[in-house]
């Protein structure tokens, strides 16, 4: 019998379906979610793209997304101290439970001016952005068992104070489903898109990761087929535990994705869900990218300060060739 000469296929390819409404240039795009949300978020970023990526910090869960939308898209402006769940740390500083520990201040004043100004910027990015990226981490909540109240961080504050809880996968696809209304009141335009992160929650077993991805995935296709024609799936999750799942494609605590494999889908993002002409003005961006992040041996030489006045000079005519208004 004759042995047939092919290459063997050493991985299973997951192929991402191309989205009907493709990612153009000049469109503004909002990133909410886990750590996979900011890795994406800052890649488009890094091609001058107006992007905002977790104006609040992470937010792990459904629920964590859902308080974010719905304090940023509230009516009345912003909010006072008796609006936002703050609280006074050990150390004196001021936090809020809505947003995570960089937003710590010396008083409580300062610290609602910040969040104000993430939320009035998540705000007017929902309002003019055609997409709104959301990346699902767990269905895992903590509330404070005194109030009730669910966090979007625990800020390091004693274990006993937070009660531990799971979302069902209906409380997953309403709270999901929550944001999509609140986003498409404000903005009819904006078109949502789906994916659940890769990343494994070892602290809860790998069992218990596992489940609570799949009530994730359940939740996210519910809600889908409740608003097909404004919410996309892309199947970030099933490449990283098929066609992706070699111990290489991740970081050394073996948990989080690598550089690599971030590359990778950020690849099939760009072939799958965006414009040819996005697609050029990539390509015609990429000197700019890597010139922007070269790091010099001298930083404070007049060289270097030419360097960077030519590259802005650049990067302000390709932006006027693909009349970006970032």
């Amino acid at each position: 019998m004759a042995v047939q000469n092919r290459e063997m296929e050493l991985t299973t390819r997951v192929e991402m379906p191309r989205m009907e409404r493709l990612i153009a240039v000049g469109d503004r795009l909002v990133f909410l979610g886990s750590c996979f949300a900011e890795y994406i978020g800052r890649r488009f970023e890094s091609y001058g793209l107006a992007t905002l990526s977790n104006p609040l910090g992470v937010l792990y869960n459904p629920e964590s997304v859902r308080a974010v939308v719905l304090s940023a898209c509230s009516p009345g402006g912003e909010r006072g101290e008796r609006d936002l769940p703050l609280f006074q740390s050990s150390g004196g500083e001021w936090r809020c439970w809505l947003g995570d520990t960089s937003f710590a201040s010396p008083t409580s004043k300062e610290c609602v001016e910040r969040i104000n100004a993430m939320l009035g910027q998540l705000y007017t990015f929902l309002s003019e952005s055609r997409f709104l990226f959301v990346t699902l981490g767990t269905n895992v909540c903590y509330r404070l068992r005194e109030t009730g109240l669910t966090v979007t961080n625990c800020h390091k504050m004693p274990g006993a104070m937070f009660e531990e809880y799971r979302l069902s996968t209906s409380e997953c696809a309403t709270a999901l489903a929550d944001v999509v209304d609140m986003a498409q009141r404000l903005n009819p335009a904006l078109h949502v898109v789906f994916t659940v992160s890769p990343y494994r929650y070892r602290k809860y077993g790998f069992h218990g990761s596992q489940l609570s991805k799949a009530t994730l995935l359940l939740a996210v296709d519910e809600v889908c087929r409740r608003f097909p024609a404004s919410c996309t799936y892309l199947p970030v999750y099933e490449m990283f535990m098929d066609e992706l799942r070699d111990y290489r494609f991740y970081a050394p605590d073996m948990l989080h994705p690598s550089e690599v494999a971030v590359d990778i889908v950020w690849r099939r993002i760009v072939e799958h869900c965006m414009s040819e002409r996005l697609q050029h003005y990539l390509r015609d961006y990429e000197p700019i990218r890597r010139a922007l992040n070269h790091r010099p041996t001298d930083p404070e030489s007049e060289a270097y300060h030419e360097f960077l006045r030519t590259t802005m000079r650049e990067r302000e005519k390709l932006m006027e060739k693909y009349e970006c208004n970032n």
